[in-house]
């Protein structure tokens, strides 16, 4: 069978399930494994997303008003590698290639079959993880690796239940805010936290300070939605603009941690257990064997005026 992939967690499940070397194509987001960047690429943003995240959010509210794509589809290396399977997604019209968007530039053949993911809780996730196995024929190592992935999540809050129950509140994109909702809770919840922005299985959405100061959490998670780790640690400016940002009682503490969006909370792949272990990190210093504290850092408390210096950022 041959494979193309428009959709990053796709690629990761596909992989993971050891049919990697059905790939034939990939979208621009797909990076995990690493050795995927090596297949051709079959999509790119339809405009510039190097921009700050109100440029981008501006850009995307302007396109989608106007009916204008957000993605370029490479309609003719799709068909030059005659894939048998195009996984695409149909969770959010922003964040990847939408099956609607592949059969408007009719980039399949009609002999290609198309599947479309949707995610929005953990057990989305899992069923994600079963579809794609059953399309490939390998639906009983689809069922081996939703109970590995399940084992992983309940031995993480097996490690933290002993430990005080933290309040949380994560943020997915800085200008405008958007707090994290959809699998996120969920995953906070298996770390011994109390997620009190965004409700599981719903989409994430936008909140005004007043919101985040009345929630008022321990701890504040900032991982934008397709951002890196340097990225996201880019945006504690933005945030420092707000007037109420200084008022949050994780800001006086230094309890705010900035972390590698891209590949972990915002994706419904196979880094979710691992994004649950950076939470058990952050929230309670519980070390874990995959080298999760390289994915994020943790915002300094601000010093007090008397000493003259502003907040700062350790790297």
């Amino acid at each position: 069978m041959r494979i193309v992939s428009l959709l990053a967690s796709a690629t990761e499940i596909v992989c993971a399930l050891d049919c990697g070397h059905m790939l034939v194509g990939r979208s621009h987001e797909c990076d995990n494994p690493a050795w995927v960047r090596q297949l051709p690429c079959c999509s790119d943003p339809a405009f510039d997303i190097t921009g700050s995240s109100g440029a981008i959010d501006a850009e995307v509210r302007r396109r989608l008003h106007a009916g204008e794509p957000l993605y370029q589809i490479h309609t003719d290396v799709i068909r030059a590698l005659e894939p048998d399977l195009v996984i695409t997604q149909m969770h959010c019209d922003v964040c990847a290639v939408t099956a609607a968007e592949v059969e408007r530039t009719g980039a399949c053949a009609h002999s290609a079959k198309q599947i479309a993911l949707s995610a929005s809780s953990i057990e989305g996730i899992f069923n994600s993880i079963r579809l794609v196995a059953e399309a490939l024929g390998v639906a009983e190592r689809g069922e081996a690796l939703v109970r590995s992935e399940q084992q992983r999540l309940q031995a993480i809050a097996e490690k933290t239940s002993h430990l005080r129950r933290r309040s949380v509140g994560m943020i997915e994109w800085t200008d405008p805010v958007y707090v994290m909702a959809n699998w996120a809770p969920e995953l906070v919840e298996f770390a011994n936290g109390e997620p009190v922005l965004g409700r599981k299985g719903q989409h994430s959405t936008a909140m005004d300070g007043s919101g985040l100061l009345e929630a008022d959490p321990e701890y504040l998670i900032v991982a934008p939605c397709g951002f890196n780790l340097e990225r996201s640690l880019a945006e504690q400016s933005r945030l420092e603009e707000y007037p109420w940002w200084g008022q949050l009682q994780a800001v006086r503490s230094g309890n705010v941690a900035f972390a590698d969006g891209n590949l972990f909370f915002n994706r419904a792949g196979m880094t979710m257990a691992q994004t649950a272990e950076i939470i058990a990190e952050i929230l309670h210093g519980v070390d874990s064997a995959n080298d999760s504290h390289t994915h994020w850092h943790r915002m300094e408390a601000p010093v007090t005026e008397s000493e003259g210096l502003p907040m700062r950022s350790s790297f």
